[in-house]
């Protein structure tokens, strides 16, 4: 019962941590785009990318094509 009970607590400290973030406007954890690429490894560059993501991306592909 004291596994338990330590358990719940420990997640309701980790939610009420989450919601006094969200209260305070901090902004909302999200994932890169294309991040592998950025230290050499395979990528991607689709998904849930904005537009301006995906051209950077691009432009960093043709560049080291080119080298």
């Amino acid at each position: 019962m004291n596994t338990f009970l330590a358990a719940f607590v420990i997640i309701l400290l980790a939610v009420i941590a989450m919601a006094i973030g969200v209260i305070f406007g901090r902004s909302a954890i999200k994932g890169s785009c294309g991040g592998l690429n950025q230290v050499g490894l395979s990528g991607s560059c689709g998904g849930a990318c904005s537009i301006q993501e995906k051209e950077e991306c691009e432009a960093r592909k043709r560049a080291q094509q080119q080298n």
